[in-house]
Parts: structure tokens; C-alpha cells; sequence
């Protein structure tokens, strides 16, 4: 396999770039359009989604998930798909994950839609970006952190601000498809307790690590989630 170089590397980054800002335009759409809304189930929700996905990119996209999960789905991992369809309720936290409408740019993007006005729930959402940022400023502050450290330190963040970190990590490789079962794949693939190894480095295949830190707070007395996820080291 040859090593990439340096015209490689660029192209690279440029594509995981344009990955997220392609999911960043389909979120302002799907959230100006309305198609997130109270008394649609989660499979209808994701249908339209991918309607639009269609009609802006001319793109037809399948994908035997969902895109959206409302209510206590949202407490679900992004590795693990709940049981069965759920209708979207009209007080629900919905999470939108974009990666499967991302094929080809081996990137993901998450946001999180409150539809009520409970109080506890606008927090999250306004939380969920703080601490992503805070995880950012941690990783560029410091050029040798870990995985583990990194995860660590949003733990502490999202304890400080009232939460759960939800799920068995805070992000992985971009480019790279999580195992179903995260415990089942390398450790050093994913922003976690288990990965010791700095997040700048150059993976097995010759490649700079490019990496998705994804935040998933989770409220485990009321029952409610929500994540938001994008790269963490381009753009």
C-alpha cells in the first residue's frame, strides 16, 4: 500500500470538511422546513430527511437505520439502534445524526432538536455545544493529550454541568465505521478510557488521524438525551 503524501492528505481533510458543511446546510434545512416535528414517527421523520437530502444533492440515500431518535431513544449510543419505531412526542429531545446521508466523506454530524420548553431540556441543548467546544479547546491546548485524557476531562465537564456523559466513548476516527459494539474494536480508534495512545498521530495505513468528538449528555433521572457531534481537529 503506498503512503499517502502530503496532496493526499490535503484532499482528505478538504473531503471530511465538505462532509460536514453538506450535513451543516441539510440541518438548517431540515430545522427551517419543520420536518422534525411532534406526532411523526422516527422512520417518517428519517424518510423526509433523506427526501431532502435527494432533492438538494440529487443523491438517493438508503439506509436501514434511522436518522432521528426522539425521547428515551436519544438515550440510546449512536453505535446502538433502539428496538422499535417510536412516534415523536410534542415535549421530546430528538437527536438528528447525519452520518448515513454522508457516504463517501467518512464524516458524521449530530445536533439536537428540543420541541417542548422544558427548562432542564433547553439547558442540555445549550450545554451540548459549550462542552463540545471545551473538549475542542482541551484538544488544542494540550499536543500530546490522550483519548483517555481527553474523555476524562468531559466527563468532569459534563459532571460540572449537571450530566452524564452517555455511552462507552466521546467520538472516534473519522473515516473509519465503528464496530456495532464498541468494545469489540481497537481501543485506540475511539476517544475513550481504554485508548492511552495520543490523538495526533499517524495511523497504520500512513494517514493523520482525523478525529469526531461527539457529546452525548444524558439526564439519568428524567430520562432524557441529547448529543452533538462534528470533527473535532479540521475546520
Amino acid at each position: 500500500m503506498a503512503i499517502p503524501d502530503r496532496m493526499d492528505e490535503r484532499l482528505r481533510a478538504l473531503n471530511l470538511v465538505e462532509g460536514q458543511r453538506k450535513a451543516s446546510t441539510l440541518f438548517a434545512e431540515v430545522t427551517r422546513r419543520g420536518l422534525i416535528a411532534a406526532g411523526r414517527s422516527e422512520y417518517e421523520t428519517t424518510d423526509r430527511i433523506g427526501d431532502l437530502a435527494r432533492e438538494l444533492w440529487g443523491t438517493r440515500v438508503r439506509w436501514p437505520g434511522r436518522i432521528v431518535r426522539s425521547g428515551p431513544h436519544a438515550l440510546f449510543p449512536g453505535g446502538e439502534e433502539p428496538p422499535a419505531d417510536r412516534v415523536i412526542g410534542a415535549g421530546d429531545t430528538v437527536t438528528a445524526h447525519f452520518g448515513p446521508l454522508l457516504v463517501g466523506h467518512g464524516t458524521d454530524y449530530t445536533r439536537t432538536v428540543v420541541l417542548g420548553d422544558d427548562p432542564a431540556e433547553l439547558r442540555l441543548r445549550e450545554d451540548l455545544p459549550a462542552i463540545f467546544a471545551a473538549g475542542r479547546a482541551a484538544f488544542h491546548a494540550d499536543a500530546r493529550i490522550t483519548g483517555r485524557q481527553l474523555y476524562a476531562e468531559l466527563g468532569a465537564l459534563a459532571a460540572k454541568s449537571g450530566w452524564s456523559l452517555g455511552g462507552r466513548h466521546a467520538g472516534h476516527l473519522a473515516g473509519e465505521v465503528p464496530a456495532a459494539n464498541p468494545m469489540c474494536a481497537r481501543a485506540d480508534a475511539y476517544i475513550g478510557p481504554d485508548n492511552d495512545q495520543p490523538l495526533r498521530r499517524t495511523t497504520a495505513g500512513g494517514w493523520q488521524a482525523h478525529w469526531l468528538l461527539e457529546i452525548h449528555l444524558v439526564d439519568e433521572y428524567a430520562g432524557f438525551a441529547g448529543a452533538h457531534k462534528a470533527l473535532l481537529d479540521l475546520v
